[in-house]
């Protein structure tokens, strides 16, 4: 069972609709978070998540629907709770650190309200926690990307905030420092048991990261869940294009679970609602296309992507249709190699056409 589900709600985002001037960057959006997960908004760049998590700290209003956060209704048309009122913390794309003061009074910035011996206290916590006790008298300047970057979530999680907002955290970070940071951060976030919402483009920090994932694109929120449903049951072709690094193949239904491509007729593990006569796009992914001196259908070895873990193989078909294939008998022939194909049918999830 995923922790979401495991877990009470303790963010609710019902039918909200926010808009900039006369532009609507969406309506009626709805999802809930539980407590102690980690949720994440992806999707490409003016989907409308960034709008979403502004809205949820108070930034913006809403023109329709309510935010409530255990308990407490945060905004709904003509009432904002101001945001520093709505005990939720928010870790910026550019850190906004304070560069005149050290790493550990950055972290006790927002600690006004408590005494002075709290105040040390839990800036010692934060730093044992980020793993930077040794940089408590650093500057921001003295420091790496990554290590500011921890200082920023330790900043946002010393009033111990009921919700964590985490907006493209690692985006000015190099790829390989990226990964092993949202690494960091999810086990930093479960060790404090923080509840949080991450909004980014990128596929994979969101499953390295996120316990549960809403898929947005042109202000609608396609799909909520785990990144292995998303990954596995795509409800639509933008989430299984989006998401599941798949690729479209053309068919109709024969009946029975039955299908006809250009791979002749393969029988699939199910075909869903879909009826005799109908015309599908199937959703083929790398493991699907395989090998076989006697398949039914002819192909050449185009290019291939050697990915350390496993080759991509990418072949043209007659017709001109490109596949890519992580078989490995595929991966050990060269490149402009005539080959012959058959379809694996696990996991092909058919869509309407």
């Amino acid at each position: 069972m995923s922790r979401d589900v495991a877990m009470p709600k303790l963010l609710t985002v019902q039918s909200i609709t926010c808009r900039y001037d006369t532009r609507e960057v969406f309506r009626d959006l709805s999802f809930a978070v539980a407590a102690g997960s980690i949720a994440c908004l992806l999707g490409p760049s003016g989907c409308g998540k960034t709008t979403a998590l502004r809205a949820i700290a108070g930034f913006e209003p809403v023109i329709s629907g309510s935010i409530v956060l255990d308990g407490v209704v945060l905004s709904k048309p003509g009432q904002t709770l101001p945001p520093e009122q709505r005990q939720v913390g928010m870790v910026f794309q550019d850190y906004a650190l304070f560069p005149h003061l050290t790493v550990a009074a950055n972290i006790a910035f927002g600690l006004t309200h408590h005494t002075k011996a709290a105040r040390e206290q839990l800036t010692t916590e934060m730093l044992a926690l980020i793993r930077m006790d040794e940089y408590a008298t650093s500057y921001p300047h003295q420091l790496s990307g990554g290590q500011q970057q921890r200082v920023a979530l330790a900043r946002a999680l010393a009033p111990r905030p009921k919700l964590l907002l985490l907006d493209e955290p690692f985006s000015n970070l190099d790829t390989e420092l990226r990964r092993s940071l949202s690494i960091e951060v999810r086990d930093i976030l479960r060790e404090h048991g923080t509840t949080a919402i991450l909004v980014t483009h990128d596929q994979t920090e969101a499953f390295h990261v996120a316990d549960v994932i809403g898929v947005m694109a042109e202000g609608k929120l396609w799909q909520w869940g785990t990144p292995r449903e998303l990954y596995h049951e795509p409800h639509s072709p933008f989430v299984a294009s989006f998401v599941a690094n798949g690729q479209f193949l053309p068919a109709n239904i024969l009946g029975g679970n039955r299908v006809a491509s250009v791979f002749g007729e393969t029988l699939l593990e199910e075909t869903g609602a879909a009826t005799q006569g109908t015309s599908v796009d199937l959703l083929i992914r790398p493991w699907n296309i395989m090998q076989d001196n006697a398949g039914p259908c002819a192909a050449q070895i185009i290019s291939q992507q050697f990915n350390g873990a496993n080759t991509i193989t990418t072949v043209q078909l007659s017709d001109g249709t490109r596949l890519n294939s992580q078989d490995p008998v595929l991966a050990a022939l060269p490149e402009n190699t005539p080959v012959r194909l058959n379809l694996n049918p696990r996991q092909i999830r058919v869509f309407p056409r």
